[in-house]
């Protein structure tokens, strides 16, 4: 189902039109209501009457977390504090929280913008979903509730942790959505698994994943355990929340919903912007937010956009799976490496778990890459030669795609860490010498 077919099947050039008049009105707001950005483009001698379409938009500057942070808390809000209804806010990890605030007509949107996902996916008034992303300062648990109670469906928030309850109300509510982040929903199979719970015994149809960078090996793996349809929803919290972008039932990239997030690609360390299909760097510009609208933010996700009509009859463009992130690449030997490479590589072979852990040392000047995985238990064997003939066919299989070597260390079912929330693969030991 298209839940807004006036806004989602527009013509492109109807569509650039929109985006152009919502261009010009962005830019005059933030050159009179944001400090930063009259004075970023007052040095780039830019003025509001520059800005004539969207074809414009590349002689506006760009927006980095770091100037999220430097204008902590609310240095970027466009309105006054009074008209700010929510905030929320990263967690802040790897340096100062980046905090957001949002109007009620940001909210409005929002909702907005989920129920076309949600449409996208299947769903309708009719289903029950379960919303496992956290309810605190992450976006995920709010903007997911309140868009599934605006396409009208039922909304449970079990929000993250007490997978045993969790489970208990998919079985007995007769759930039919869940969403979570895809390594989440992967724990939640192995548990249902060991209780004996299969499949069958649930009403579960629709996985809706996201937080994290997941692979179509992964896709294949949650859609067979769990008997789901598994779609694939992208968000941050700088720019919305989830809901920028959606997969539709072709699975084939996700469309970004243009109306309100304009999209750009550029190559991470020129900043020139990519002709259409290459892969680089995703860009956002947030054309109608009022509490903190940016400028061309970098996302650091590395992607590329897909500007053929889909099957579905969605005009929008589509960006493909984030391969990685620009700042979470690893660089191994001089080669650039991402966790989804090595992700894709073990799915591919039968008899690893998608559980693993990437561990990078560097002893004598020279860097060595651990990749830790989980056999599965079907596999699991005291010959000790059938062992090492798995471990070198993925050593093998990982030197071909990655053109370095890596140390593969298998480990039994069950052993490594599970994630609850966004699931962490790296451990990269050189920056801590």
């Amino acid at each position: 189902m298209i839940w807004n077919k006036n806004k989602e099947c527009m013509s492109r050039e109807e569509m650039r039109q929109l985006q152009g008049a919502r261009l010009r009105k962005l830019v005059d707001n933030v050159y009179h209501n944001v400090p930063f950005y009259r004075e970023k483009m007052q040095a780039m001698n830019i003025m509001p009457d520059d800005i004539k379409t969207i074809d414009d938009i590349k002689k506006l500057p760009f927006t980095t977390k770091q100037d999220l942070r430097d204008n902590y808390p609310f240095g970027l809000n466009a309105v006054p504090q009074s008209a700010i209804v929510r905030v929320h806010a990263s967690s802040g990890t790897t340096g100062r929280p980046t905090v957001v605030g949002y109007t009620r007509r940001d909210l409005a949107v929002w909702s907005e913008a989920i129920a076309r996902c949600l449409a996208a996916f299947g769903a309708s008034r009719e289903d029950t979903i379960s919303v496992a992303y956290g309810y605190g300062l992450f976006t995920g648990g709010l903007g997911l509730h309140y868009g599934v109670e605006h396409l009208g469906a039922s909304v449970v928030p079990t929000s993250s942790g007490n997978t045993d309850k969790h489970i208990l109300l998919i079985k007995d509510l007769g759930i039919t959505g869940v969403a979570c982040t895809p390594s989440y929903a992967l724990h939640m199979a192995e548990v249902m698994r060991k209780k004996g719970i299969t499949p069958d015994d649930l009403k579960l149809r629709i996985g809706i994943f996201g937080g994290e960078p997941w692979t179509e090996n992964m896709r294949k793996s949650l859609e067979e355990k769990l008997q789901i349809d598994a779609y694939n929803i992208y968000g941050l919290s700088e720019i919305m929340g989830p809901g920028v972008s959606h997969e539709c039932e072709c699975k084939n990239g996700s469309h970004i919903i243009e109306d309100h997030f304009f999209p750009e690609i550029i190559n991470p360390e020129t900043c020139e912007v990519l002709p259409e299909g290459e892969q680089g760097e995703l860009v956002f510009t947030t054309l109608t937010k009022e509490g903190m609208p940016l400028l061309r933010y970098r996302t650091k996700d590395l992607c590329s956009l897909i500007y053929e009509p889909c099957e579905c009859g969605r005009t929008s463009v589509r960006m493909t799976r984030i391969m990685g992130r620009s700042d979470d690449m690893l660089i191994i030997r001089g080669i650039n490496v991402f966790p989804s490479q090595i992700e894709s590589v073990i799915l591919q072979l039968p008899e690893f778990e998608p559980q693993y852990l990437l561990v990078v040392t560097r002893e004598n000047n020279r860097d060595n890459l651990e990749v830790h995985v989980e056999l599965k238990e079907e596999y699991y064997s005291d010959e000790i030669n059938k062992t090492i003939e798995m471990r070198d066919r993925l050593a093998r299989r990982l030197q071909s795609v990655l053109s370095i070597s890596a140390d593969v260390k298998i480990v039994s079912p069950n052993t490594l860490e599970r994630s609850v929330g966004k699931s962490k693969r790296v451990i990269d030991k050189r920056v801590l010498e």
